[in-house]
């Protein structure tokens, strides 16, 4: 990891991963959503080598740390399998589209969170909001996620990585670095499908605590706006223009909007249910 920008001002982080433009688009409307849930703690911003200034300078309204960090060394071989390409062919997404600008081998980087100088942090993907104060997060131990649900109970045996909480500590970085770079080594789904396999374990979050997009359309009587504390837009992203998913997701692609804006937010009262 090459150096930060600033130093931490606590122990406990929010933290997202920025490794193209699209991205630091998603991150500048979560980070807005976090401050107006009323934290105080650190946001961190990683971000990998090619994200243009341009794109992270609207970060900065919203007092976040930017820590520039490498993509993992990985082996020419690890790196073959999990591009975009081979990983899609052994592995292809069959529940719905990600986006042209989508890097598999990319998601890898969000590890070096556990290089970071803090004791305790959350991670959240750039492509989530935060609707409601997160901070009893940092409570939770290592490593805790919420199931992968949106289609069926058949979900809940894994997690989703777009949430998480960790124990920042280079001696645990070092361990995965070790365990995911292993000759022959394939993880399905790349940093989900490690993180699954090196905590075996995990305590599980409330769903509410990372609530997937296609819920909306597969399991409509498990949304609830007053119980959502995070959205989380998996597969297509509120930007997209065009969006396959426009018209299903319309009430959640314009939530996203008037985060990434800077106007007022809608109350969740005031928001449609899955009809």
């Amino acid at each position: 990891m090459t150096g930060p920008s600033g130093r931490a001002q606590g122990d406990a982080a929010f933290v997202t991963l920025v490794t193209n433009a699209d991205f630091a688009l998603g991150a500048r409307a979560l980070v807005r959503s976090l401050r107006l849930s009323g934290t105080t703690a650190d946001i961190v911003v990683m971000h990998t080598a090619g994200v243009p200034t341009s794109a992270l300078a609207p970060l900065a309204a919203f007092d976040v740390r930017l820590v520039p960090v490498d993509l993992l060394p990985t082996s020419d071989a690890f790196n073959h399998a999990h591009a975009k390409s081979a990983l899609h062919d052994r592995a292809p997404f069959t529940k719905g589209q990600k986006p042209p600008f989508h890097t598999p081998l990319d998601n890898f980087a969000k590890l070096r969170l556990w290089q970071l100088d803090y004791a305790r942090a959350v991670f959240l993907d750039a492509d989530t909001l935060v609707l409601q104060n997160i901070d009893r997060l940092f409570d939770y131990p290592e490593f805790s996620a919420a199931p992968n649900v949106y289609e069926s109970l058949a979900d809940f045996h894994r997690l989703n990585s777009g949430v998480f909480t960790a124990r920042p500590n280079p001696a645990t970085f070092d361990r995965m670095l070790a365990r995911l770079d292993a000759p022959g080594a394939f993880w399905r789904r790349t940093d989900q499908t490690f993180l699954e396999s090196f905590f075996p374990d995990w305590h599980g979050l409330p769903v509410f605590d990372n609530m997937l997009q296609y819920a909306w359309l597969n399991l409509p009587d498990l949304w609830n706006w007053s119980s959502i504390r995070v959205l989380h837009f998996q597969y297509e992203k509120p930007w997209m223009t065009p969006h396959p998913q426009a018209k299903a997701l319309k009430p959640l692609i314009d939530l996203w909007a008037a985060f990434a804006g800077d106007g007022p937010v809608p109350a969740v009262q005031d928001l449609p249910l899955p009809r």
